[in-house]
């Protein structure tokens, strides 16, 4: 994401340890939550969601599918695997943030600790209600806001002092997050009308498909439009170089994804391109955090432009 790696260094010992393990720890964190987000698109798109009919067991009988193996139970079964691999870069990742014994570090990890079991509860709440749209779109919602909190987390290792920021720029970045939650928030509506239901007798939700994508379009062009006026205030306004990278990468991001979707619209929702945007979605998630939190919480005076080779690759108590 263009995330400079931490620059002071002041641990020894335990701390010092953990410094070192906290910085590719976070990046795995956010690598993790947005897999996540792929893998169930994949579960998704295949119709493989009630491949394990049950839940927390794959079968009445049994926790893995066994003898009634079948294409779409692998894909399920190899979904719900695969939120053990979340789940262990979860604790070390915890585990490390007591060690560095920043408490700001401790309660970001701790989020992300605890939200991999609320996740796969409310996965087996997906698989008991059949698929039902709106848990499914909570599901994935709640995917996003995990991907947050783990840009959050990169962010305050990299920066271990950070200035609160207040002013009229701040309103802005919170509104350009607001406009995005919206888009997401509609884009998950959408998919829930249509096709790809991750079931072919799974239920919809009974919208308009049709009138909800225009609904989806409005919400994109005021993300859009908020985005390029925030990439225009961050650059006459002395922000430093880290906002403006990041709002940069937002855009290009937004512009990507936008490109994806009305492809995917005007193509009749490929299954692949399906898969792209819900990748993209959860980049757009991770790029306006990383825009809120590079204007309201930037790198105290001087950190950013001191810089030292030896202290790009350790991270602050």
């Amino acid at each position: 994401m263009g995330v400079t790696a931490p620059e002071t260094s002041s641990a020894t010992g335990t701390t010092a340890t953990a410094g070192r393990w906290m910085w590719p720890l976070a990046w795995a964190s956010l690598v993790a939550n947005i897999g996540i987000v792929v893998t169930g698109g994949a579960v998704r798109l295949t119709a493989s969601g009630l491949g394990c009919p049950t839940w927390p067991r794959c079968t009445d009988e049994s926790f893995t599918p066994h003898g009634e193996l079948s294409a779409h139970s692998a894909i399920e079964f190899g979904n719900r695997m695969l939120t053990f691999v979340l789940a262990a870069v979860a604790i070390a990742t915890l585990v490390v943030a007591w060690r560095s014994g920043r408490r700001i570090l401790r309660r970001l990890a701790l989020v992300l600790a605890l939200g991999v079991p609320a996740q796969a509860v409310i996965g087996g709440v997906t698989v008991l209600t059949d698929l039902n749209p709106w848990v499914v779109s909570f599901h994935l919602l709640c995917s996003m806001a995990m991907v947050g909190v783990a840009v959050w987390l990169l962010h305050r290792v990299a920066h271990p002092h950070v200035v609160r920021r207040r002013g009229p720029l701040v309103g802005l970045v919170w509104t350009l997050l607001g406009s995005a939650w919206l888009v997401l928030y509609v884009g998950t509506v959408v998919t829930g009308s249509g096709p790809h239901a991750g079931d072919l007798d799974a239920p919809r939700n009974g919208l308009d498909p049709l009138q909800l994508s225009q609904l989806h379009a409005d919400a994109v062009f005021l993300l859009v439009g908020l985005t390029l006026g925030t990439l225009f205030a961050v650059r006459v306004a002395d922000v430093g170089a880290t906002a403006r990278r990041a709002v940069t990468w937002l855009v290009v991001v937004e512009l990507a994804q936008s490109v994806v979707g009305f492809v995917q619209y005007f193509t009749d929702l490929p299954e692949v391109l399906v898969g792209v945007h819900m990748l993209g979605a959860a980049l757009v998630s991770a790029a306006v955090s990383w825009v809120v939190l590079a204007v309201v919480l930037p790198p105290s005076p001087g950190a950013e432009a001191q810089p030292s080779a030896a202290t790009r690759a350790t991270v602050s108590a």
